[in-house]
């Protein structure tokens, strides 16, 4: 399939850079959503529209994305589809979702999160343009944008992205390049653990870049800047997934994801997933703590405690399980893979005989094994300057895709 609709990049960001100057001032973000039926409409109007949503596509004064399409007048909504976690955004990390009907539209609802990944043929037949509208994390070990990726290139129909946040501050890029060799659901292309994009940023850079094939449009947020946090767009949080509780975690997340590999447990089944981490056996936590905040790593502050993890979750226990706790103390500050990969030599320096990777995992997770071997060798440092390279380079390469100022 051609190439189409990467409108200029010039053109773009002169419009946007407009759009800024007239618009409101900080806190009064429009998303795509509402861009698209007071600006927009031109491109969906008459049409048969399918959507890529959850519960996170909403208009600022709370609306679901799927009831402002069902609502507007011209808009005939055929299709729902559904990422992981499912429409709702209910469903646990990696739990399996089945397709149903929409029972406030009578809208089929199709699952890309269980023997599909992405829309079929048969799914499709009813749509003519494809609408994507999720708000995720900016983290590559997201899947809401791999689903959103694979499903344009897969879709051979038009493909709109509604743009909404990078929520952690979309001018900052931090990690590794993913190693193709590790191309998974957790990361499919090559970009770093912290991207630095929006979701229509990002697609319009895997397909310049040709990365993918596809029929893409962005329809761009106004009154938005590279430099906000989610906090700032005076946007509605709404936990993008079942454990991203808060902006915190969202912020730790592309670091203390990492500890999904290992058998650690990265906070899931307490109150502070990707905030919290520990083990049973992590019997010295106090002197880890007291070894991580002599790193005077920027940003964070590291506390010792214990929480009980909930039954159903990774390392459940009745008892009270040995836990770091990371508190965010300048979120400007934080560089949160640097974060981790220190967190976890620390612990691996201290119980390398109870550690055990799950080897497949992390390196997906990581986007390289150089990561799991820094760790055991003691060389983390060494790997992080020469990921700090790799990630210069990856946000100059992504500049000429950039929406926002």
């Amino acid at each position: 399939m051609r190439i189409v609709s990467l409108l200029a990049a010039a053109a773009i960001c002169a419009a946007c850079a407009s759009a800024q100057s007239v618009s409101a001032p900080a806190g009064s973000v429009r998303p795509g959503i509402e861009v698209l039926v007071t600006d927009s409409l031109h491109l969906i109007r008459g049409k048969r529209v399918g959507i890529i949503t959850n519960h996170s596509g909403r208009a600022r004064y709370g609306t679901s994305s799927i009831d402002v399409l069902f609502k507007t007048p011209g808009v005939k909504l055929t299709a729902l589809f559904g990422p992981e976690h499912g429409l709702r955004g209910v469903a646990e990390a990696g739990e399996l979702v089945v397709s149903t009907v929409d029972s406030a539209t009578g809208v089929p609802i199709y699952s890309l999160y269980d023997n599909t990944r992405v829309p079929t043929a048969d799914m499709l037949k009813n749509v003519d343009v494809l609408l994507y509208d999720i708000q995720d994390v900016g983290a590559r070990q997201y899947t809401f944008q791999w689903t959103m990726a694979l499903s344009a290139a897969a879709a051979k129909k038009p493909f709109i992205v509604l743009d909404r946040p990078d929520p952690i501050r979309a001018d900052r890029v931090d990690g590794v390049v993913l190693d193709t060799a590790f191309a998974s659901f957790v990361g499919q292309f090559a970009v770093t653990n912290r991207y630095g994009m929006t979701p229509g940023e990002l697609l319009r850079f895997l397909v310049g870049e040709n990365r993918i094939t596809a029929d893409i449009r962005v329809v761009p947020m106004s009154g938005y800047r590279r430099d906000m946090w989610y906090d700032q767009t005076g946007l509605k949080w709404v936990n993008p997934s079942p454990n991203i509780k808060d902006l915190d975690a969202a912020l730790l997340y592309p670091g203390t994801v990492l500890f999904e590999g290992a058998n650690i447990s990265e906070g899931r089944g307490t109150e502070s997933p990707f905030s919290l981490i520990g083990a049973a056996w992590m019997n010295d936590i106090r002197e880890i703590v007291g070894e991580l905040n002599a790193a005077k790593m920027p940003g964070v502050r590291f506390e010792a405690t214990e929480r009980v993890i909930q039954p159903g979750f990774k390392l459940a226990t009745v008892k009270p399980t040995p836990m770091i706790k990371v508190h965010v103390t300048d979120r400007n500050a934080v560089r949160p893979v640097p974060v981790a990969l220190k967190m976890l030599r620390a612990i691996y320096a201290r119980h390398s005989s109870e550690f055990v990777w799950r080897e497949s995992a992390v390196d997906r997770l990581a986007g390289t094994a150089a990561m799991r071997a820094a760790v055991q060798n003691g060389t983390v440092d060494e790997l992080l300057e020469r990921w700090d390279a790799d990630a210069k380079r990856f946000a100059e390469l992504t500049r000429k895709y950039w929406l926002y100022p």
